[in-house]
């Protein structure tokens, strides 16, 4: 009998660090006008992979783990954390709600209906970050920081956001797909439903 608790833990650091590279080390940086910075990254498609992977909670954990690491880590994105923290605990929560509680992702052996429902949990989850992140993000740099440069920085926030969803997904959604197979044949597969 496998402790699942442990192995979930363990999965929750697999995916901070795996998202923490993906966001560090593989985003094109876009520097804005006032010092500030968007990116380009697939970070979220570990999030919502994690998510997929292990539930909404422990999945999004990770990935926000992750990210906010990375965040504390650039001089750039270090007043952001808090807000990244949230978003992407956010992504993950939604994504595994849809795969797990409506989609039943883990129990299906139909593999359209597990892509079908892989694709709606993902565009869920990012769909939320694509207007949340943004918008939060415009109010966090106004109110908090009390940046007046915010309202210039609003439109690259929703571009970079878009591309990133959007790659996101395709991304995710491909391996999940890919990942699901193998980790049932070895039995790794963590069955959420039950």
């Amino acid at each position: 009998m496998r402790n699942m608790k442990i192995q979930k833990t363990v999965m929750v650091g697999v995916i901070a660090a795996l998202s923490y590279v993906v966001f560090t080390f593989c985003q094109i940086k876009i520097t804005l006008p006032g010092g500030d910075a968007t990116s380009i990254h697939l970070g979220n498609a570990v999030c919502v992979l994690g998510a997929l992977l292990l539930g909404g909670f422990y999945g999004g954990l990770g990935g926000a783990l992750g990210m906010t690491i990375g965040d504390l880590f650039d001089p750039v994105y270090i007043l952001y954390a808090p807000k990244t923290f949230i978003l992407k605990l956010c992504i993950g929560l939604i994504t595994g709600f849809v795969a797990h509680k409506l989609g039943h992702i883990t129990t299906s052996t139909d593999k359209k209906h597990v892509f079908k429902w892989t694709l709606i949990a993902a565009i869920a989850g990012l769909l939320f970050n694509v207007i949340f992140d943004p918008l939060v993000g415009y109010y966090y740099k106004l109110l908090i920081l009390g940046k007046p440069a915010a309202e210039l920085t609003l439109a690259w926030n929703v571009a970079s956001t878009s591309i990133n969803a959007i790659t996101s997904t395709i991304v995710s959604v491909a391996v999940y797909m890919a990942l699901r197979p193998a980790l049932l044949k070895s039995g790794l597969f963590f069955e959420l439903d039950k």
